[in-house]
């Protein structure tokens, strides 16, 4: 069984530390490209406010018992998004528009997600099953699975977000 209070945990140091990063870019970097099929930082970060809202939706949506181990998916999910030598493709309705974004939104956004996630967390029932939405290859999951989506995908786009600095500031 995963430790929910646990997983939180870990999703607010990896949104401080998303939060962090994005920090440190200038302003006139965060709609740069730093390289040819690269998002902008500005990018990465609406990916994650684009699937973590969606994800903090879901888990305030409807939901069923769950009828398996309602952490079935946890190993799967963080074999996949920690493994950073393949490349994944985002689903089409999480692919950020390309346009200008401004940091502070940005920052102000995620921390608002960060909070909303931690009165999701402590008190829904985790081992229920969202029904509100089926991810592509994953089907329903429960409130844990999702949390721990939320997690390694942020951590995956915090070591993007990393080689994006580098590359922008020539550290690499």
């Amino acid at each position: 069984m995963t430790d929910n209070n646990k997983t939180l945990t870990e999703i607010n140091k990896t949104f401080e530390e998303f939060m962090l990063i994005l920090s440190s870019f200038y302003d006139e970097q965060i709609n740069k490209i730093p390289f040819e099929g690269s998002w902008t930082p500005g990018q990465v970060t609406q990916h994650i406010v684009m699937s973590v809202s969606g994800f903090a939706d879901l888990m305030n949506g409807p939901d069923k018992k769950t009828e398996r181990q309602p952490d079935a998916h946890v190993g799967n999910i963080r074999e996949a998004f920690l493994n950073f030598d393949i490349k994944m493709q985002s689903p089409d309705f999480i692919i950020p528009p390309v346009k200008n974004y401004d940091k502070a939104e940005l920052l102000l956004t995620l921390d608002q997600l960060k909070t909303q996630l931690n009165h999701i967390i402590p008190v829904k029932d985790m081992n229920k099953t969202c029904t509100g939405f089926e991810l592509p290859m994953l089907g329903y999951l429960t409130r844990t699975e999702l949390a721990n989506f939320i997690e390694v995908h942020t951590k995956r786009h915090v070591y993007q977000l990393k080689n994006i600095y580098n590359k922008i500031n020539h550290l690499n």
